[in-house]
């Protein structure tokens, strides 16, 4: 965005209400007091310097996580306004930290276009502070006001000149607010690269201090989304080496776009609105798929790669094996769905859908063998999805002939309604068995699934519905797969992955997941995918029984209860406990420990099941190096 005829002062704060319920009801303004919450807050304060560098007032921005974990962050922007705003007779930087709804985002020249969901940034991260500083470099010096849970404690101070300009603000986040102040440093280095791929030239700095030696991640990337692509199918076959690349405005929209070609079966499309990632898709990424499929069939007709008896390809079809991240910039985004990452706003449907065309359709006539290669891609698409069509219409008449629509070895619950019904997908016909017989019949369904299920990574849909165990499940499930995929149908609204506590285990959890991830998502983003937790350990002492989940746990329960004359027996499997030991440690509700599925991030999801499923050998060997110190429940 333009520096051009763009002011901002005192004038441009505009304030839409207060702070009074913030700490009342914090997960109403950051998700919730537990991890998530607490790493917002970091969110919150880079999204203002990243407003700055919409605006193109910042280039730098620096995020210190120090040793006692407060947080630093840094930015060389024009520094929050310092001036009185009459109507309150206080400096504007007090107001935008104390007033909800405060700031340059509403109403004058401060930010054409905002990053920041509702404006409530810095003033909440303030309320749920034990502490916070802010200074600011601006008019050639600097000032300086301190904050206790949102109040100030001390007047804004001139303590000294700058020849620079930016904004400084340290938190420390509650205590009596947060469940734990533990900051996660892959999270938040993921979080960072995610959001420098995203401004181009944007330098983002991070430094963990809490270390015998300070951490140090830095990131700046010249080709922006171009370079983002790169690093997504880095460990992909890509297709053609040349990136799709283009970018169009108007009076009000911005968008730009990156796209390529790899010889995979599933696509990984990512949108971003102002910054956020809008997981939930919106009125930008249709108008992207329309375009897409429009345009190429479009080029495959004229250009006789489409024979005038064959069908068109549809976007599933012409998406196959596609990595692209679309990210837009509008004055007024509107967000919807359930977790408010979800575009609105229906302008910009049109507008992308019309700037793809036009520039997709340029890149496709100035580079015929890409455009070949996509083509052929899409193509070969098409006749698999055929193939996988007739499958599941022969798979649906056979289960109408036979009069089953469920696969024999479920042994379904007597509920009928999904929202108190689960599904237990359990590793063997041994665990299986004894799983049948302790489970409540009632809201507890047990499907047994034999061996490793196929991985879908590296598989077409026809071949996937050709698998039994995937198709049981399917069948089980009740949402079908892919083009008729839908969350209503589903049967059950907890489906629990329960495998034994060892490297096999380990490897046929993760191929179910990847094959929800690519092909049931909707289940893991409704929060329908749970983990089950097996024990390690039963310990037996002066006759009374424990469990112990970790090599810790059972420290702790040994030196409890005493070690002398405890028998500890080490699960190698679920097979080995009884039917009453599995319900009490891992089925009944009242004792069981569940690991919901969560994607805080599906582009680092997409990159970890590519590396952990797909074809490369090489990037999978240094993520288990990297990772293994950090794996729990592995059978040593």
């Amino acid at each position: 965005m333009s520096k051009e005829k763009t002011k901002y002062g005192a004038k441009d704060i505009t304030v839409l209400e207060g702070l009074e319920a913030v700490r009342k009801r914090p997960s109403m303004y950051i998700g919730n007091t537990g991890s998530k919450g607490l790493h917002h807050l970091i969110y919150e304060v880079v999204d203002n310097s990243i407003d700055e560098a919409l605006a193109g007032f910042c280039d730098d921005i620096k995020l210190y996580i120090h040793s006692d974990s407060s947080i630093t962050v840094i930015d060389n922007g024009r520094g929050i306004p310092v001036e009185d705003i009459p109507k309150y007779k206080r400096p504007a930087v007090e107001i935008v930290l104390t007033k909800l709804h405060a700031g340059g985002k509403f109403g004058g020249e401060g930010y054409r276009v905002s990053g920041g969901l509702h404006g409530v940034g810095v003033s909440v991260v303030n309320a749920l502070s034990e502490w916070l500083i802010v200074e600011v470099a601006r008019n050639s010096k600097t000032y300086r006001q301190k904050y206790e849970r949102g109040t100030p404690v001390s007047k804004l101070e001139e303590v000294g000149s700058s020849k620079k300009t930016g904004t400084t603000i340290t938190f420390f986040p509650d205590g009596e607010i947060f469940e734990e102040i533990d900051f996660n440093l892959e999270t938040i280095v993921q979080k960072m690269r995610e959001t420098a791929f995203l401004n181009k030239n944007l330098k983002i700095k991070i430094i963990d201090e809490r270390g015998i030696e300070p951490q140090e991640f830095v990131y700046k990337f010249k080709g922006g989304i171009v370079d983002f692509v790169k690093h997504l199918n880095t460990n992909k076959d890509v297709l053609h080496k040349k990136i799709i690349y283009f970018e169009s405005k108007d009076n009000s929209n911005y968008m730009e776009l990156a796209a390529q070609y790899n010889s995979g079966y599933s696509e990984s499309t990512f949108t971003f609105a102002n910054n956020i990632n809008t997981h939930e898709g919106g009125t930008h990424l249709s108008g992207l798929k329309s375009a897409l499929t429009r345009t190429i069939n479009d080029y495959a007709r004229a250009h006789g790669l489409l024979k005038d008896k064959e069908e068109n390809l549809t976007g599933e079809d012409v998406r196959e094996g596609l990595t692209v991240i679309l990210s837009v910039k509008l004055l007024e985004p509107q967000f919807e769905g359930q977790t408010k990452t979800k575009l609105g706003n229906r302008e910009i449907r049109g507008f992308v859908d019309s700037a793809t065309s036009k520039n997709l359709a340029e890149f496709l006539e100035e580079n015929p063998r890409e455009a070949k290669i996509i083509i052929n891609k899409a193509t070969s698409a098409s006749l698999a999805r055929q193939a996988a069509r007739k499958a599941r219409e022969i798979t649906r008449r056979k289960g109408l002939l036979e009069g089953l629509s469920l696969p024999g070895k479920l042994a379904d619950c007597s509920s009928k309604e999904p929202e108190n019904s689960e599904i237990f997908l359990v590793e063997g016909d041994s665990a299986g068995g004894s799983a049948k017989q302790a489970r409540s019949r009632e809201f507890q369904a047990i499907l047994p699934l034999k061996g490793k299920i196929l991985n879908v990574e590296k598989a077409r849909l026809n071949k996937i519905l050709n698998s039994d165990e995937i198709k049981a499940m399917i069948s089980a499930l009740g949402t079908s797969i892919g083009e008729d995929f839908d969350l209503e149908a589903a049967r059950y609204h907890r489906v629990i992955i329960m495998t034994d506590a060892d490297v096999d285990g380990a490897h046929i959890r993760t191929l179910i997941l990847t094959f929800f991830y690519r092909y049931m998502r909707p289940m893991i983003d409704s929060g329908y995918i749970y983990i089950a937790q097996p024990p390690l350990y039963k310990i037996t002492n002066k006759k009374k029984k424990y469990y112990a989940f970790s090599d810790k746990e059972l420290s702790k329960v040994l030196n409890e209860t005493g070690r002398d004359g405890a028998s500890i027996q080490r699960y190698k499997g679920l097979g080995e406990m009884n039917p009453e030991q599995l319900w009490d440690t891992t089925m009944n509700p009242e004792t069981r420990m569940l690991l919901r599925v969560t994607l805080d991030d599906a582009t680092l999801a997409d990159e970890i099941f590519t590396i952990l499923m797909g074809d490369k050998v090489e990037p999978r060997r240094e993520f288990i190096q990297k990772y293994a110190k950090n794996v729990r429940f592995l059978d040593t």
